[in-house]
């Protein structure tokens, strides 16, 4: 994995909150976010950010901005990107036009890659990280349900997943081994709580 650092002059913003979800493959991640946005949809203090990656959408798989590489360099080399990394053969960004809600007193929520963290937390004054996980056994099991790997890439890839850190940010972590509503509820409990001290 590689990642670009943008420039490091961005302005810090008191006003909101930016929420960093990572998580690793298997975990559930988009499934609870998809849950949070339909939970949040029409409440202006909160904002899901959306990506730009050099994949074409598909129906049923998470709604993006998609282009080339090429444009894709482009846009990181116009500064037009706040965060943006590589990972499984695709570049991912956030537009910085994106995070324009935190500065407005929003929280913004954003899916990254837990290598961006340390640049995102430059990007707001209050950074929280919201790590969704599952235990070990769970991850197997819904990995080896989407047959894309075979076992023992499985078992490395799960070997592979580095300790999740961060400077200042706050770390919550969801452990998503029970129902979709059951987490999405703690998840949406989370949000909830950021916009209220931003209220």
């Amino acid at each position: 994995m590689s990642l670009h650092s943008p420039d490091l002059a961005v302005p810090v913003s008191a006003a909101g909150a930016l929420v960093l979800v990572v998580g690793p493959s298997g975990a559930g991640k988009d499934t609870l976010m998809e849950a949070g946005r339909a939970g949040l949809a029409g409440d202006p203090r909160f904002r899901f950010a959306r990506r730009l990656i050099t994949r074409v959408a598909m129906a049923g798989a998470e709604d993006h901005d998609s282009c080339d590489e090429a444009g894709f360099r482009e846009a990181e080399a116009r500064g037009e990107l706040a965060l943006s990394w590589r990972a499984h053969g695709l570049s991912y960004g956030i537009p910085e036009a994106e995070l324009s809600g935190i500065a407005e007193g929003a929280v913004v929520i954003v899916n990254v890659s837990r290598a961006v963290i340390a640049i995102a937390e430059r990007l707001a004054e209050r950074v929280v990280v919201l790590n969704i996980t599952a235990p070990v056994a769970v991850l197997a099991q819904r990995l080896a349900v989407r047959g894309r790997e075979s076992e023992a890439d499985i078992a490395a890839r799960l070997k592979r997943e580095a300790p999740l850190t961060a400077k200042r940010a706050e770390i919550i972590t969801i452990m998503n081994d029970r129902s979709v509503a059951e987490a999405a509820e703690e998840l949406l409990a989370v949000l909830r709580g950021l916009g209220r001290q931003r209220a």
